[in-house]
């Protein structure tokens, strides 16, 4: 069995966070300007609500192919390794993203346009199915047991990183270039960009070594029968893998309301210039980046799951407060940034920061890469596909008004804080899961 050199955590935790970031830049992309530039360019001319609805319909797509990323990297993850799914991952997902960058507009190509739009999320969302989970095991399987929260939660950062950029990339063409020349051109310069942060992360990536944690498992089944990992953790993890599916709503729900449908709403609903919609995501991400592993080190002294618990109760609970600021006072600038940044910055990086350490020490070696992908990505088409879609239907059946959208939230906070102290209590309240033989000690 091979050992990984000296060094190699810091080299894991950097290439799992470079590659994460530049994952979620690509993913995000598309959601920063799909309410501003895709509604537009890529659907038929029209009533505003339905162009917006088919742009968030495209978003929900990437979504539809991410647990057939999950099963697929999953079961070659737990299968051959880690690393080498991590850097097949890392170029589909910026290959599918500069191709979006060099699609011609609906008025060029007609409907191959939203066509071709659609294939590349579909390719986008297999490539992101399969990189969250092996970004999260390259950090939790390396380091030592008492700091794997804090270690797990490193590649979360490359989620803000990744909205951080993608945001701001978007941001800063919109600030430099008239809207004419932002429209035409300027927005897609971001998504070309992705072909030179994915030769970077490619290289990082491919000086690591491979998780003890895999090769033991690799070692233990060396002459064992061959299995497939998504029947293995079916036949032993059942009710656990429902579980983490209840928690996760909350990451998907609360993320898509504020990282993405908010921008739609403050331009289209309260009349807030892009601009100023966009700094409020900005700040967000920033704040996060912070915040997710702080979570993280908090997690290892007071418990993943209560941590967990904690965050998804507080992000239910902040819906109507921050909504109710921004419905209310949209002229006042610094309450709306404030209304996003504190649920989105802090409350959601308690769930966001957690998820990941959590997830990981619920199954055994054999089957986590398969297991924490296929729970969360699965449970990701119905929180965070059909988040902005739903929410652009709740806003419009109260004319604009978000307290439907708000109930919504609360409803799928509660529920996911719910299943994280279900998690809690199974392991008598220690906040952290024991696995043996793949089967949950109750």
């Amino acid at each position: 069995m091979q050992t990984p050199a000296a060094g190699n955590l810091r080299r894991v935790t950097l290439s799992s966070l470079f590659g994460s970031t530049i994952e979620w830049y690509d993913f995000f992309l598309y959601g920063t300007v799909a309410g501003m530039v895709f509604n537009k360019l890529y659907f038929p001319e029209g009533d505003p609500f339905i162009t917006t609805l088919l742009s968030y319909g495209v978003f929900a797509i990437g979504f539809l192919t991410r647990p057939l990323g999950a099963i697929i990297f999953g079961h070659f993850g737990d299968t051959l390794g880690r690393k080498k799914m991590l850097i097949l991952t890392l170029v589909i997902m910026g290959g599918a993203t500069v191709v979006i960058g060099l699609i011609p507009s609906y008025h060029q190509i007609g409907l191959w346009a939203p066509c071709l739009l659609i294939l590349c999320r579909l390719i986008q969302g297999i490539g992101l199915g399969g990189e969250w989970g092996g970004a999260v095991l390259m950090t939790f399987e390396s380091a030592p047991e008492k700091h794997r929260a804090f270690f797990a939660s490193i590649p979360q950062i490359g989620m803000s990183l990744g909205l951080l950029l993608a945001s701001g990339a978007i941001g800063l063409a919109s600030f430099l270039l008239p809207d004419e020349a932002f429209m035409s051109w300027g927005w897609r310069v971001p998504f070309l960009l992705s072909g030179v942060f994915v030769i970077i992360g490619t290289y990082i990536r491919k000086n690591v070594a491979e998780t003890q944690d895999f090769l033991k498992a690799q070692e233990a089944r060396k002459h064992a029968p061959k299995r497939f990992p998504l029947v293995e953790l079916f036949r032993n993890n059942t009710k656990l893998v429902f579980t983490c599916m209840g928690m996760r709503l909350i990451d998907g729900v609360f993320f898509n309301i504020f990282g993405v449908f908010s921008l739609t709403y403050l331009t289209q609903n309260l009349n807030i210039p892009r601009d100023q919609a966009i700094v409020a995501i900005l700040a967000s991400a920033f704040v996060m980046s912070f915040f997710i592993p702080f979570w993280g080190y908090m997690a290892d002294r007071w418990g993943r799951a209560r941590i967990f618990a904690m965050g998804a109760t507080l992000s239910a609970l902040s819906a109507f407060p921050s909504f109710a600021l921004m419905h209310n006072h949209p002229d006042n600038i610094w309450l709306v940034w404030a209304a996003i940044v504190i649920p989105f910055g802090i409350f959601h990086a308690a769930v966001f920061g957690t998820l990941s350490s959590v997830y990981s020490e619920c199954f055994d070696a054999s089957v986590r890469y398969t297991g924490i992908s296929f729970a969360y990505q699965i449970s990701g088409v119905f929180a965070g596909g059909l988040t902005p879609v739903l929410a652009t239907i709740f806003s419009n059946m109260l004319g604009g008004r978000p307290w439907l959208i708000c109930a919504y939230v609360l409803v799928i906070g509660l529920t996911s804080a719910a299943c994280a102290l279900y998690l809690w209590r199974q392991t008598h309240g220690a906040g952290r899961v024991t696995v043996t033989n793949s089967v949950l000690i109750k």
